[in-house]
């Protein structure tokens, strides 16, 4: 297979159709470098915007060392949220809107001002920030077993499946991210622990990469837009029956279950 963007998002596109993960994109298409895979990336967007989607946000991921060695690799990537990616707090999530989940503890950010880079600071992503919020990411792969290298998981929308934010909101001057504490509980069964300071030192300086990232490919954050600013921990696999609890200790609790 080339390395054209729209026959790869059709190849990734097949593992829902067939109901399991597909071959590395990289295995298929061994030339294929980070960048054209973020064009991979785009084509799967621009035919759900085609569809009726709508980009709610954007998500980091391979923020935390742990997700970094897990993966195998030594940089962040990012991914685009949509509208129906969204599961309501304490909600449920169907069998067959997910292939091989994994749930993440995150701080999200929601945003009232518009973020460009490529000189995007600290100080304007506090500034731009409208509150966050404590958040579970579901991570899925639409590459069986999850054998990634950062050019998979680039064109696989950064291994994006689902997200959920909890309902209690914070100004960001309430509280230092760094020393928010996480802790994640399966089946009432503490399996996770976890840190602001995890992702990338603080979660803001996730964000202004993120910013200045997207100036490579001419793409703004925008008023409103929800920012996943990465895993705190490492992530845990999910089965059918199987329920999620997230605690921060300054942030509140967020639930979700399968």
């Amino acid at each position: 297979m080339t390395t054209d963007p729209k026959q790869l998002s059709e190849h990734l596109a097949d593992a829902f159709k067939k109901g399991e993960g597909v071959e590395q994109l990289t295995v298929v298409a061994p030339e294929l470098t980070v960048r054209e895979a973020y064009q991979v990336q785009l084509a799967t967007i621009e035919k759900a915007l085609g569809a009726g989607e709508t980009i709610t946000g954007k998500k980091i991921g391979l923020t935390s060392l742990a997700m970094q060695q897990s993966l195998g690799v030594d940089e962040p990537d990012y991914g685009h949220l949509l509208a129906s990616m969204e599961v309501p707090e304490g909600g449920k999530v169907a069998a067959d809107k997910v292939l091989q989940p994994r749930v993440e503890g995150e701080i999200a950010f929601v945003l009232k001002e518009k973020l460009i880079g490529p000189e995007v600071t600290a100080f304007d992503v506090i500034r731009a920030t409208d509150y966050v919020v404590p958040a579970i990411e579901i991570v899925d792969s639409r590459i069986k077993d999850w054998k990634l290298t950062l050019a998979d998981t680039v064109g696989d929308n950064a291994s994006s499946g689902l997200y959920v934010l909890g309902n209690k909101r914070f100004d960001l001057t309430e509280l230092d991210l760094r020393l928010v504490g996480m802790a994640l509980y399966k089946n009432g069964e503490l399996v996770n622990t976890g840190a602001g300071a995890a992702c990338l030192d603080h979660p803001i300086n996730a964000v202004v990469w993120l910013a200045n990232k997207l100036a490579e490919y001419d793409i703004a954050l925008l008023p409103g837009e929800v920012i996943l600013s990465g895993a705190l921990s490492a992530a845990v696999p999910a089965e059918p029956g199987d329920e999620f609890e997230m605690k921060f200790n300054r942030m509140g609790n967020v639930k979700v279950s399968f």
